[in-house]
């Protein structure tokens, strides 16, 4: 397996190759722009110093909800390459917005529960059993857009617990569920696991029932007006590992 500084190091490269070229390759400094939805955060923070240091460009990253990230594509904002969900990649990709067949599909990530670091771990392997976690739960926390915040409001009314949830809900903005739990603001958050395992006050308590999980699957695409690159380079071996230690999965399975 590789190990996670080859992964950072070689993964570097791969998107210098994805991004790069349009721009005068090496010998040119240059920033490569990022629009990503908040999941793979972490992978672009621990990526970041790596690019720079292989490649003397600067990784510069927007991270919004996928949503807000499509209304500054469509509104023409400057961007070399978007991390989005495969329904907004293709439709933005069918209107001209991202370079025709660039897209390439990353990784996906399940839904979790997470609480503060310490805290007691609820047993949530079963529909009732997380239904009940759910009622007695004094607030939960959860990301106000985007795929997440869809996904919890479907569970709740498969659950039956909808109008019983309202007063407990608190929706944060992209980035900030997970941090209000580790603050202790909150006292548990539905959401990916990728943000969860990036947050060091909190813990896992492990994935939703299979009845009710939902994978939220990434793509990068290249945006229109960047020419002459590889999507293909963010699907290396090193690129797959860094997302998997970060609590992604290969995009097939």
């Amino acid at each position: 397996m590789w190990n996670r500084i080859q992964a950072r190091t070689t993964a570097a490269t791969a998107i210098a190759a994805l991004a790069l070229t349009h721009q005068g390759g090496p010998a040119q400094s240059a920033e490569v722009r990022v629009f990503s939805s908040a999941a793979p955060r972490g992978v672009f923070r621990e990526l970041s110093p790596e690019f720079e240091r292989a490649t003397g460009h600067r990784l510069v990253v927007s991270y919004e909800f996928a949503a807000d990230l499509k209304r500054r594509i469509e509104a023409g904002d400057p961007f070399d390459v978007a991390i989005l969900p495969p329904d907004l990649a293709d439709d933005l990709m069918r209107r001209g917005k991202l370079a025709a067949a660039s897209r390439v599909d990353l990784c996906h990530t399940g839904m979790g529960v997470a609480v503060r670091r310490g805290a007691p771990k609820p047993d949530i392997s079963t529909l009732d059993e997380f239904r009940r976690v759910l009622v007695a739960a004094p607030t939960v926390a959860y990301a106000n857009g985007g795929a997440t915040g869809v996904h919890v409001r479907n569970i709740l009314a498969r659950l039956g617990i909808a109008e019983a949830m309202k007063q407990k809900l608190r929706p944060y903005p992209s980035g900030g569920a997970v941090e209000a739990v580790a603050r202790g603001e909150v006292d548990l958050v539905i959401i990916g696991v990728s943000p969860i395992l990036d947050v060091p006050g909190v813990e896992l308590v492990g994935l939703q029932p299979p009845e009710l999980q939902s994978y939220v699957v990434f793509t990068a695409s290249i945006g229109a007006m960047a020419s002459q690159v590889d999507g293909a380079a963010l699907t290396s071996p090193a690129a797959v590992e860094l997302f998997k230690a970060h609590g992604f999965e290969p995009a097939s399975r």
